[in-house]
């Protein structure tokens, strides 16, 4: 029971900072479940497993308020399925001692991203003529994003959402909701690598999964709320840092860095870290990304 609860309310934490950045529940998740003692592939296939309801939902809901270009889904799903399967795999294949500081590397990454993306850019607009994106494009995007999050345990949306939004060429609501409907492709593709690759340690992930749902169900509607009264650059600065840090952590132990090395590492990043969130907030108070905050970009509750 005391497992359950530990696993809800990672859930709880996880989807109320992707309601309020329209990514990050699989990154958020996975350094919460490896934080609580959870082995690196068993938080990555738990994650996933939880994502093939709640994509799947997600999807339905953009469906359902046209926020989707199913062209777009079917070149960025596809081979992010591929790739999900091949992470997960991978993943599966390492010892419990090698993958815990390959998935922390590659969450670390993550981290410096997210804290970078919405610490340094306003959000991104819609360029006036701007063309779909192409095959050539988006296939690679999607077998990369799908490898990064089965084999890191999240990273889908923080790849690929912010690439397309980058680039301008597509509405924010239909990124969304065609990043969020693609992602139910990666999830089962991963979810299958991860059953292939763990084979009997998959069903223990199945309280992991239940809580994580839990957790979600929970907080969406207080997620969809809070998107609306936190700045999302603060929030993504915020939670990239805490991503940095507790994967940080993992790296120092792994590789056995003495004090006062680790001391010293710990303390750049956060004084590293306040500066950035600094940054978000003067950021967030700017005239320019209030221009930016178009209304096509709130449904960002149900990308990840």
């Amino acid at each position: 029971m005391r497992s359950l609860l530990i696993f809800t309310l990672v859930g709880v934490g996880a989807q109320l900072v992707d309601g309020a950045l329209g990514m990050a529940f699989g990154v958020t998740a996975s350094t919460l479940l490896v934080l609580s003692g959870v082995a690196a592939a068993q938080a990555s296939a738990a994650v996933h497993l939880a994502e093939v309801g709640t994509t799947l939902a997600s999807g339905l809901s953009h469906w359902r308020f046209k926020n989707i270009d199913w062209g777009l889904v079917a070149k960025l799903g596809v081979p992010g399925a591929i790739g999900a399967f091949a992470g997960a795999t991978v993943l599966s294949s390492l010892s419990t001692e090698d993958a815990a500081p390959v998935m922390a590397a590659i969450l670390l990454v993550i981290g410096v991203y997210v804290l970078l993306r919405f610490s340094l850019r306003t959000p991104p607009g819609i360029i006036a003529g701007g063309t779909k994106h192409g095959a050539k494009f988006l296939m690679p995007l999607g077998l990369f994003g799908g490898f990064i999050d089965a084999s890191g345990g999240g990273g889908w949306g923080p790849v690929t959402t912010s690439t397309l939004l980058s680039r301008g060429k597509t509405a924010p609501r239909t990124v969304i909701g065609s990043v969020s409907a693609s992602e139910f492709l990666v999830s089962v593709s991963a979810s299958l690598g991860f059953l292939v690759g763990l084979r009997s340690e998959f069903l223990d992930n199945l309280p992991i999964v239940l809580g994580l749902a839990i957790g979600g169900i929970i907080a969406a509607p207080f997620a969809a709320w809070l998107v609306s009264r936190i700045s999302p650059a603060l929030l993504g600065a915020a939670v990239g840092g805490i991503v940095v840090l507790t994967n940080s952590q993992k790296l120092v132990k792994y590789f056995a860095v003495a004090s006062p090395w680790s001391t010293l590492i710990y303390g750049g990043i956060v004084i590293v870290w306040a500066v950035f969130v600094y940054l978000a907030w003067r950021l967030s108070k700017a005239p320019s990304f209030a221009l930016n905050q178009i209304p096509d970009a709130q449904p960002a509750a149900d990308a990840r």
